[in-house]
């Protein structure tokens, strides 16, 4: 199939007709058949038409398709749910003995730090974003409220379609919500419901029976598919379904630093005394001295510790695990993949053990050897928390006006969905891996007017990892008019996205940083992939985006690890050298490439990605001025300052590469260009004092990047980079 995308042409820098109607541009849209069709962003002449961003041009075109996915789109019908006995409850109120994971008396000063902010009030008493309150089925009054909604959404599927009505009021959930075709799930103001916080409820009736594991539902987990828990809310294969609220008082509340009804039950006369021997969603993650978890080793079990249950891949033979299996040594034995899924061990309980013997690593070791998805299991006795909501192969999904918190993972994860919109949520979750919306292997999707406040990224676009690319690429998606509070990444393009993502835009952004001196943002704009994750990130577009407080401003690298690497932690932090590179691709690049995320964690790292023809214009940063002695700053930095590094651009590493031989062709980054954007004062300056000493901008593989009136520290640059290695 041809490539659909943009092409440039070098001399003229135009786009030709044929290239708009390929990319499925109309040509009435942009001004008919003898309209000029300059480059991409503006130039020319006055009467020049911005093909990107002009009226009903590209991004245009994205809002007007999606314009019909409204609340009005459904029925008229109402099927209110205490009509198929919903009642509400009274949930407990922690008081002065707070959620043991947010109490500083049991908790670890980072966890407090972590929890206590994201919101209007700083005062401890407030904890993470709904957690000095919690429900479950101990407390007076109790009522599990679940059944009641899945007969709402039964009946309201059953009559053609409708609104399912959740009243004002506080409901707890006892387990998942599967919305069903033509039914619009909504949330009156002043409605919480509170979901259960045991995991094991999210695998009591899933349509998928397995044994001990629990009846699961299929899922897709960090880009790879499989049976486990069920998200809160979650669809499979469904058409029209919108999850809505009245606004931010209409809140789906996960419950996920809530310790859960089990040995570890929270005692409300006393919750602080449980300290680090409770378990809640957030313990999975394994995160030392956080969320109950002693250390990353614990044996109450997270995904990054020794398992079991995982059971050696030869147990699935050469039908179910092909991959490990196709030309493999003389008389049938396995080959080079099996050989390096192994690679790499951790400390179990007694002996040392492959390194998929957790179950982070041996999900993508799964889907590398070739194991179909239904045989993937993990639920109960595994540690992979859901997404709060979970959309897969769904068609026309509206999400608006309301609030997440204590979400177990990602805030949103559609899956291979089409017609995706969401507009005025408010995702406000801090935990591990809380990143806000995150759409897989999307097409046509509109993020707009949302307010994120995240433990993550606050968007992640991607399209599945380790061989799970049957739905393709992220395609077509729009981003407006957001907020970005905290997180990791403001806008985030991978790095699961072994199936590409093409033909983004973002524009009207503003990454407020709000928290800048206790939860400050990362990173503002993210490419991340590696040579595991492969796939391709191409016709990007950001126009407008604003970090009045900055971004962090103290470095770090996620990239060094791998023997042999030229990136490299000898080298200094920030520098590029004729040989050696430390790239600051985890914190601090305002604009960050980082085409060597974190290799370390991948065994199988043999996809080379490609990056082309990005085009980034309009970004201001401002400054912060930290009080003398902050904690977390840099204390040999000047300031006011705006962040670490301006741009940070990290090509594909060669010698990562860890496949059969020969090596393919791995490119460099190519085609970007950034142009009208003022970075404040980075910690870096605009150049460097010498070669050994970083400047604002780090390029490392790097070809026809072009800067066009770019201001650092009061200095406008202007320069084509190339760094072919």
């Amino acid at each position: 199939m041809r490539d659909k995308t943009f092409k440039k042409n070098a001399a003229l820098g135009a786009i030709s007709r044929r290239d708009l109607m390929l990319r499925g541009v109309s040509l009435a849209a942009v001004g008919g058949a003898g309209l000029p069709l300059l480059a991409c962003g503006g130039g020319g002449s006055a009467a020049a038409f911005d093909t990107i961003w002009g009226a009903g041009a590209a991004a245009d075109q994205i809002v007007a398709s999606l314009a019909f996915l409204k609340p009005s789109m459904f029925p008229a019908t109402v099927f209110n749910v205490t009509t198929y006995g919903a009642q509400t409850i009274a949930p407990v109120t922690y008081g002065s003995a707070l959620n043991p994971y947010v109490d500083p008396a049991v908790s670890s000063a980072a966890q407090v730090t972590a929890s206590q902010y994201g919101f209007t009030t700083g005062a401890l008493a407030s904890g993470t974003p709904g957690s000095n309150t919690y429900a479950n089925m101990t407390i007076a009054g109790a009522f599990d409220s679940r059944l009641a909604f899945i007969a709402a959404i039964a009946a309201c599927h059953a009559a053609g379609g409708g609104q399912v009505l959740v009243p004002a009021g506080n409901y707890y959930c006892g387990g998942p919500i599967t919305l069903l075709s033509n039914v619009h799930f909504h949330l009156a103001a002043n409605c919480t419901i509170y979901f259960s916080p045991n995991p094991a409820d999210y695998a009591k009736d899933g349509p998928y029976n397995c044994g001990a594991n629990g009846n699961l539902f299929y899922s897709r987990w960090q880009g790879n598919d499989c049976l486990n828990y069920g998200s809160p809310i979650n669809a499979f294969n469904q058409t029209n379904i919108a999850v809505t609220g009245t606004d931010q008082t209409s809140i789906l509340n996960g419950q996920a630093m809530v310790p859960y009804a089990s040995s570890n039950a929270v005692n409300p006369a006393a919750p602080a005394t449980l300290g680090t021997t409770t378990f809640c969603w957030w313990t999975m993650k394994g995160t030392a001295s956080a969320w109950g978890c002693a250390t990353t080793a614990t044996t109450m079990g997270t995904q990054g510790s020794f398992n079991s249950a995982n059971l050696d891949l030869l147990s699935f033979g050469s039908v179910e695990a092909p991959n490990i299996y196709t030309n493999g040594a003389a008389g049938g034995g396995t080959n080079w993949l099996y050989t390096l899924l192994g690679t790499g061990s951790l400390t179990a309980p007694t002996a040392a053990a492959p390194a998929w013997t957790t179950d982070s690593k041996y999900l993508p070791a799964l889907a590398e050897a070739g194991v179909s998805p239904t045989l993937r299991i993990f639920g109960k006795g595994h540690y992979l928390p859901p997404p709060m909501i979970q959309f897969i192969g769904c068609t026309n999904v509206l999400m608006q006006n309301y609030t997440t918190q204590q979400t177990p993972f990602w805030q949103h994860n559609p899956v291979n969905c089409t017609n995706v919109l969401i507009s005025g949520v408010y995702t406000n979750s801090l935990g591990p891996n809380n990143d806000g919306f995150d759409p897989d292997a999307c097409n046509n999707v509109l993020i707009d007017t949302v307010n994120f406040n995240t433990g993550d990224d606050c968007i992640a676009i991607k399209s599945g990892k380790d061989g799970d690319t049957q739905y393709g690429p992220c395609n077509n998606i729009l981003i407006q008019n957001c907020t970005m509070n905290s997180g990791h990444g403001g806008i985030t393009i991978g790095s699961e996205m072994m199936a590409g993502a093409q033909n983004i835009y973002a524009r009207n952004l503003t990454m407020t940083n709000q928290y800048w001196n206790v939860n400050p943002l990362n990173i503002g704009i993210r490419f991340k992939t590696n040579m595991n994750r492969g796939g391709f990130i191409k016709n990007v577009y950001v126009n407008g985006v604003s970090l009045p407080n900055g971004i962090m401003t103290v470095g770090k690298t996620d990239s060094t690890g791998i023997t042999g690497s030229p990136i490299s932690a000898t080298q200094t932090l920030g520098v590029a050298g004729a040989s050696t590179g430390n790239p600051s691709t985890s914190q601090g690049g305002v604009i960050t490439f980082d085409c060597d995320y974190s290799p370390n964690s991948d065994a199988v790292r043999n996809r080379p990605p490609v990056v082309n023809n990005i085009q980034i214009q309009n970004v201001t940063v401002g400054n912060i001025t930290p009080s003398s002695g902050t904690s977390g700053f840099n204390a040999a930095a000047s300031y006011p300052a705006s962040c670490f590094q301006a741009v940070v651009m990290q090509g594909p590493v060669k010698t990562d590469y860890n496949g059969p031989l020969p090596v393919p062709t791995v490119l460099p980054i190519t085609n970007v260009s950034i142009t009208n954007c003022n970075f404040g004062n980075p910690v870096c300056p605009a150049t460097a004092a010498s070669s050994a000493s970083p400047s604002a901008i780090y390029a490392w593989s790097v070809s026809n990047v072009t800067l066009d009136k770019v201001q650092i520290s009061g200095t406008t640059i202007s320069q084509v980079l190339n760094d072919v290695r």
